[in-house]
């Protein structure tokens, strides 16, 4: 197969006045993408590099793949992952992962959990904050300090810090204008979960199947308690993955289901990952999926596959071939670009 690779290098953001340190934390490392061309090339594939959504429809009238493997997190608010699947399935090219509507849905926490409830799915009970105006900060009556304090469109906990838990008035207000004011979004409150905190891979289609689950350690302490994940442990060595997690076979089992359930709320393809905190009672709560998670060796998708006897290049090449399934193509199935109108009609 000839396969073109869609993703955002970090040096693809241009800093401006203003921008929080974070901006590109979602970009991935050159060293990401030669790790997975390689993969590919293992398996017996060609490799084309396009990279971001503007190099994409540069490429486009002439791109001659035979399906995409797309990574790319996209420039922008909470359309941005959307952009590479919309114009890839506008001019029907196949490409790996979840659709242009799936990754709206998922990238905009507060839409993703009103699925999550509507199915059923265990969340932290939340709501919003639009204003930076202390004056219009309430909290609601049914929801009780500690809270945590998230950006509502972002991912590699970008916006998480120390402060983003609070316990009184005061600090809500100020966290909620960090959040409003730097990152030009809604502030997202939840309820904050005392206890620990796994993560959970999904693979599969028709029939998707829970990963072993990972518990996260902050400093070799995996009781967190009131400790969390924030965007500057991203590049620490404190934090660390136990796979599998050791946990009660019934703990496990809850969490593996409703991964799968979450998963399937939002209409994911191909592969995801699901994050938990569970509290101290043992009732675990979806803090969000990511239907675009991290093929970085240092992530949970090259863990798990040492606990079930295979290994990351196995489980990139199951990815990508659950996306050739879905479009039925095989080995010498060249796939040439459908031509498209002006009205957009194919």
């Amino acid at each position: 197969m000839k396969i073109g690779m869609t993703y955002n290098l970090k040096s693809d953001w241009k800093f401006s006045d203003g921008d929080p340190d974070d901006s590109n934390a979602e970009f991935d490392r050159p060293e990401t993408i030669e790790d997975l061309k390689k993969i590919f090339e293992s398996f017996g594939h060609t490799v084309v590099k396009i990279g971001n959504a503007e190099n994409l429809i540069s490429q486009i009238d002439t791109l001659d793949v035979d399906i995409v493997f797309n990574i790319a997190e996209g420039f922008g608010d909470r359309n941005r992952e959307s952009q590479v699947p919309i114009i890839l399935d506008l001019y029907g090219i196949p490409f790996t992962g979840s659709d242009a509507l799936t990754l709206g849905i998922t990238l905009d926490k507060m839409v993703a959990k009103k699925c999550f409830i509507a199915d059923g799915v265990p969340t932290p009970g939340y709501f919003m904050v639009r204003s930076s105006d202390p004056k219009e900060i309430e909290k609601p009556g049914h929801l009780s300090f500690p809270l945590f304090v998230k950006t509502t469109w972002e991912g590699t906990s970008k916006g998480l810090s120390d402060k983003s838990r609070v316990t009184d008035m005061a600090s809500l207000q100020r966290q909620a204008a960090v959040v409003i004011n730097e990152y030009k979004q809604p502030a997202l409150i939840e309820e904050f979960i005392k206890g620990t905190e796994y993560t959970v891979g999904v693979i599969g289609n028709e029939n998707p199947e829970a990963s072993p689950v990972c518990q996260v350690t902050i400093g070799g302490n995996a009781q967190l308690g009131d400790q969390f994940y924030t965007f500057e442990l991203t590049q620490s060595t404190d934090v660390r993955y136990l796979c599998p997690a050791p946990i009660a076979p019934e703990l496990t089992k809850k969490m593996q289901d409703i991964a799968v359930a979450a998963y399937q709320s939002v209409g994911c393809r191909d592969y995801g990952r699901v994050d938990f905190r569970v509290d101290e009672k043992g009732n675990p709560y979806v803090l969000e999926i990511n239907p675009l998670p991290s093929l970085d060796r240092k992530d949970v998708f090259n863990l798990f596959p040492k606990v079930t006897g295979t290994t990351f290049e196995d489980t990139v090449n199951k990815i990508l071939n659950l996306a050739l399934k879905r479009y039925g193509l095989t080995d010498g199935e060249a796939h040439k670009p459908a031509a498209v109108s002006q009205t957009g009609s194919r």
